[in-house]
This record gives C-alpha cells, structure tokens and sequence, in this order.
C-alpha cells in the first residue's frame, strides 16, 4: 500500500446497511486516495448478498456469525470478536458505520478498543424511547458517543446530536439512501410477483418485522390488513415475508389462503424499488422506506406508535398510524377514497435529500483525514 494511501473499514451486517453503504462505498473506491476495505459481519446472510451484487461490490472480509435465532448478545459478542482481528491486521484510520444495528454498534465499540477514529453515517436519529424501536434507539445513541464524524442526513438529526453533548464534528449531509434509490430506480426494475397482475388491482406493499411489533401487535395489524381489503375489493396486498418465523408463521396462518394477498419471499432491493415504483400506497413499520417511497412520490402510512423520522411526518409524506385496526383501516380507507388527500402525500417534498450524500460524506472525511 503506497504509504500516503489511507486506510478505510465499512462495516455493514444487514440489507439496509448494504443499501445505504452501497454509494458511499462506490464514491471512495473511486478515490486512489483511500484504500477501502468492506467487511460484513454475516447478521443477515443472503439479503445483503442480493444487495452486494446489485452494486457490483465485495467484500473483503465475512465474519460469517449468522447463527439461526440469535440473540443480540451472541450478535454483539461474535461481532466484536471478529472485529478486533480484523482492525488488528488492517490497522484502518477511520471505521464508517450505519444507522443502528447492532452490527453498527459493535463495530463502533471494536474501534473504540482500538483507538480507531470512527465515522458514523445517518447520526440523530431519536424517537427518546429506548425500547421503541428496540434495540436500535440505544444502539444509536451508544454510537454517537463513540464517534468523530457524525453524518446527520436531516436538520432535525443534526440538531439531536448537538443536543446530545458528544464529542467529534457534525455535518449535516442528507441520507445515503437516497443515492441508492435513485441510482436503482433509473433502471425501472421489473418486480414479478405470480399470481398478482400490477394493473388489475390497487396494490397496497406492505413490509413488518420490528420486535415491538411481535405478538399482539402483528395481530392487530394483520386484523387491520383485512378490514382493508374488505371494504375495497379493487385492492390487493403485497406482503415479502421477513424470514423471522417469528413475523412470518402469524401471517401465513393468517393472510396465506386470502386471494387478493400476495405472499412472497422477502424481494432483493431492485426488485423492492420496482414494487414501490408500481404500488399504490405503502403500509410499513420500516424506517428506510419512510425515507425511499416519498423520492418515487408514493405515501407511506407507518406502523408504528413512533418513528425517529418525524421530518416525513412533519413534511406530509408519512403518517404515523399506530397497530390498531380501526386506524390503520381508516387511514387507509381516506387515501383510498379521497383522490386529494393521496395526491397531498404524493407530491409532499422529500425531506431526505438530493441523491448526493455520499459524495458529501467523503469529502468531509477526505478534508478531515488529508
């Protein structure tokens, strides 16, 4: 390595690091100034691989700690452990890492135990609830007091690190994800999904998997799923299963013999972008399509009690509707019904950014570290 070369690590163990990592990745390997190593932990397996591809990137090292059922203490531990190898032999002067998973925790905290600066992209995100989202409001909180370069994507997020007395730089540089959509969606990707016909039906995409949403409140929004569909029988739902069995088996048992709802695996990112390019609304308790669908001007109702993204909330293009049927029914039933209200979210402006934060991003760390 020519020794004027600086040394960078990403970290990323799950799809929506993947995606968000993706451009930043792109935007420093283009650079002869950094050598950039890319190392996954293996928190989730194929769904980052399917993400890996689409980019046309590789790893450089796999910790490969996927183990079925995990808990956040085997996901921490492996992490960690494999982690200091890896920082040991590369030595890299600055870890980037992702949101709040606790691969992005991990990874913080191994380059704290080797004096490691670290740089933390989509910094400030709060809902001031620690167990909701669980364990992600923690886990983002514990990073910013690990980190240096503090990458906020929003006003709003800058703001929350300000308040929230940590050491390091902040900058306020929009969310890499919306590099990556939109760098997806210019290609129109197909999302073929056998049985269901785009233009037949008003299709509602629907995605849930948070713990906080387990049990009862996976009940109540499968219940609210149904209300839905019984009251407009032009609709139709498609829902990719997470592969928790967990989130999957409740709506199997329920949803599976329905005829207007389409189950399918969980879709590879192109595949995701062409399903929000062609759905009609968006009901979800993810916090990235809240950023993404707004960018392909569709709206997003959110199946959450809070969100740590209330810029969406604020700027129109997501409503924030809870897990009980009734609401979720009535809030779909008035974008249904209500052709001004839709148009209303639809057009609303995205408040996650223009599509070039991760050119922002590096520079910042390029200025900082030469």
């Amino acid at each position: 390595m020519n020794p004027s070369t600086l040394s960078i690590c990403i970290v990323l163990g799950t799809r929506p690091e993947a995606i968000k990592l993706a451009p930043v990745i792109q935007q420093f390997q283009k650079l002869p100034e950094f050598r950039t190593h890319v190392v996954l932990t293996g928190q989730h397996r194929e769904m980052v691989d399917q993400v890996m591809q689409l980019f046309e990137l590789q790893a450089d090292e796999d910790l490969k700690i996927m183990q079925p059922k995990q808990s956040l203490t085997e996901i921490t531990c492996r992490s960690l452990q494999g982690l200091e190898k890896v920082f040991q032999q590369i030595s890299p002067q600055l870890v980037i890492v992702q949101g709040d998973t606790t691969t992005a925790f991990a990874a913080a905290l191994a380059a704290f135990y080797q004096k490691i600066l670290v740089g933390h992209v989509e910094a400030g995100l709060r809902t001031d609830n620690i167990y909701n989202p669980y364990p992600e409001e923690i886990n983002r909180r514990l990073i910013s007091q690990l980190t240096q370069l503090h990458f906020a994507p929003t006003k709003r997020a800058f703001e929350n690190v300000q308040r929230s007395g940590v050491t390091g730089e902040i900058y306020h540089t929009g969310n890499t994800v919306i590099d990556a959509l939109l760098t997806v969606a210019h290609r129109n990707p197909e999302c073929p999904v056998p049985g269901l016909e785009w233009g037949k039906y008003r299709v509602l995409l629907a995605t849930v998997h948070r713990r906080e949403n387990w049990g009862e409140p996976l009940k109540d929004i499968i219940e609210g799923f149904r209300l839905i569909l019984d009251k407009f029988p032009d609709t139709a739902l498609l829902l990719p299963l997470h592969r928790n069995p967990t989130v999957r088996e409740p709506i199997q048992n329920a949803l599976g013999n329905h005829p207007r709802v389409f189950l399918t695996e969980p879709l590879d990112y192109a595949q995701l972008v062409g399903a929000i390019q062609r759905c009609y609304l968006l009901l979800t308790d993810s916090g990235g399509i809240q950023e993404e669908a707004p960018s392909l001007g569709k709206p997003v109702l959110v199946l959450r009690e809070t969100t740590e993204r209330p810029e969406a909330v604020e700027a129109g293009t997501a409503k924030l509707i809870g897990t009980r049927p009734s609401d979720i029914a009535a809030a779909a039933s008035q974008l249904l019904s209500d052709f001004e209200a839709y148009q209303k979210m639809a057009n609303a402006i995205n408040p996650f950014g223009d599509g070039k934060a991760s050119q922002r991003i590096v520079k910042i760390v390029k200025d900082y570290l030469m």
